[in-house]
């Protein structure tokens, strides 16, 4: 079984939160049917309470029932924080488009989002009720409270440490999404109080700067990368989201900080703890954790069709996928939902959508248009095969039905910091322009299968890099990061369906943010809106 080795136990109770950003205020009061005293009694709990932080990426609730969903006033299904990410990241660009007519899921597609759109909500409630968890883990393992508690020796107090330190990579990372989608945003830690309680609003820059502290004060601490448990957080988890954190700071804070970018982008090259799987189309497959690949994934959001059930992360990502003329056991599954597929503005950055020549060109377009004029009908728009729940030999993952899915998401990768590298090389942050060539041109070796496709250092523009990031990451979720950094996501770039017409257009520049929620402005006077809103 290859989901992290942690239990739930007893927590699924005295960690359920009320967290009603969809409804109300931020309210990070613990609703429990025990006290921390008794349930801490068992001290393998303080490990099944980070099993929750974990699993709160990749599952909607304590549970698959929907009885006991994380967040409310939107379907469990959809509010998978790795499902809603992907709706906010992927489906505001070129990458990705949504046959279904879901509530307001086109508004995404169409850049005509509002501040009471339930999914620009949920996104946001997601967010603060991990923020919420690791806020509450750090509280209940504070040393004092440890102590308090008298059943934690100096053996289980240095475990409970390290556990801290993933605990607070978590908090930062989705800290990350915060400031990343919504701009200004609360900042609340472990020292502010639970129950009624209204936080303040403060800057982009003051929560990047909170981030950027936390990561360089536990980065020293945590394991050596991928000497943790597959899937747990190390040295290298961190020092890619400050890599990811300082390439995008001048987005952020006003101020670039290319070159801390590029050091830490370094430090994850030069360890030499990870190498590219030979095979592109590896990355995405039920065995990924065992066939290579998880040699190159440097952070994975880890799912087990048998032990995680969920209709959001990668078996969203597979059975969504597919419709029209496809057939849904090459993917591993057992049906297709006909929702996702690419529009042309993925398809043509492409010299060749075969995939014979870029095996990252993973298009189906059997009975497929390239062209979209009706975004409702699956068969307009090349459906997308980069997710497939089966391994190298084309077995079927772990559940029998074909319900969900074993493949892992990557959510870093040894070639996005590839890529990062030769981008700060242009961008004038140092580096050394043989190296920038040499990675852009591995990646390109592997996807061709031969010097085919190499560029020269000529051919290392910022426009490429875009063209290539998109080509190497699409539906990874960073493409709208990506475009807002290279100012092409908003009122510059065009592509079908953005701003709600089949050619496209561009669309207000205040849509680089997400709103603050409507929701939070009406429960906590702290709170203004996101300007343009």
């Amino acid at each position: 079984m290859k989901n992290i080795k942690l239990k739930l136990g007893a927590l699924a109770i005295v960690f359920a939160f009320i967290f009603s950003s969809c409804e109300s205020e931020l309210d990070l009061e613990p609703l429990t049917s025990q006290t921390s005293s008794n349930t801490f009694s068992d001290t393998a709990a303080y490990k099944q309470f980070m099993a929750k932080i974990y699993g709160g990426f990749s599952l909607r609730g304590q549970d698959t029932s929907g009885d006991f969903d994380d967040i409310s006033g939107i379907d469990g299904n959809f509010s998978n924080y790795l499902r809603m990410l992907f709706t906010i990241q992927e489906l505001s660009t070129e990458e990705a488009i949504i046959a279904w007519n879901d509530q307001t899921i086109h508004n995404i597609n169409n850049h005509v989002w509002t501040s009471s759109d339930i999914f620009v909500t949920a996104m946001y409630a997601r967010i603060y009720f991990q923020i919420g968890l690791a806020n509450q883990f750090l509280r209940e393992t504070e040393e004092s409270v440890l102590d308090g508690r008298g059943n934690v020796d100096a053996s289980l107090k240095s475990e409970i440490s390290g556990y801290r330190d993933e605990v607070r990579f978590l908090r930062a990372f989705s800290y990350w999404h915060g400031i990343d989608m919504y701009g200004n945003i609360p900042l609340v830690d472990e020292n502010d109080p639970v129950g009624a309680f209204l936080p303040t609003q403060v800057s982009r820059k003051e929560v990047f700067e909170f981030v950027e502290a936390e990561l360089l004060d536990i980065e020293t601490r945590l394991p050596e990368p991928r000497q943790n448990e597959y899937g747990r957080a190390d040295k290298a988890f961190a020092w890619m989201l400050l890599a990811k954190l300082y390439q995008n700071a001048e987005v952020y804070t006003g101020t670039a900080m290319d070159v801390e970018a590029l050091s830490f982008t370094s430090k994850i090259i030069n360890s030499n703890a990870y190498s590219l799987v030979p095979n592109y189309n590896y990355l995405f497959l039920a065995d990924n954790d065992r066939n290579g690949a998880e040699n190159e994934i440097i952070y994975p959001i880890l799912f087990d069709g048998i032990t995680n059930a969920t209709a959001g992360g990668t078996t969203y990502l597979v059975h969504a996928a597919i419709g029209g003329t496809m057939d849904p056991a090459e993917f591993g599954v057992n049906g297709g939902w006909g929702g996702l597929r690419s529009t042309k503005g993925l398809v043509e950055k492409f010299d060749d959508i075969s995939g014979d020549t870029d095996s990252r060109a993973m298009f189906y377009t059997d009975g497929q248009s390239l062209e979209i004029t009706n975004p409702f009908d699956f068969t307009e728009g090349y459906a997308v095969t980069k997710y497939r729940n089966v391994d190298i030999n084309g077995v079927q993952g772990s559940d029998a039905s074909g319900n969900n899915v074993d493949v892992n998401f990557p959510v870093f990768r040894l070639a996005d910091a590839y890529l990062m590298y030769a981008e700060l090389y242009i961008r004038g942050a140092g580096g050394d322009a043989t190296n920038a060539v040499n990675y852009v041109n591995l990646l390109r070796e592997r996807s061709y299968g031969d010097a085919s496709g190499n560029i020269s250092q000529s051919d290392l523009t910022l426009d490429f890099i875009l063209n290539e990031r998109s080509r190497e990451l699409y539906w990874e979720n960073h493409r709208r990061t990506d475009l807002i950094r290279f100012g092409q996501f908003s009122d510059v770039g065009v592509w079908p369906f953005k701003g709600g017409i089949p050619a496209g257009r561009t669309s207000e520049s205040f849509r680089d943010l997400y709103p603050m929620p409507s929701a939070e402005l009406n429960a906590n006077p702290n709170l203004v809106p996101t300007p343009g809103y």
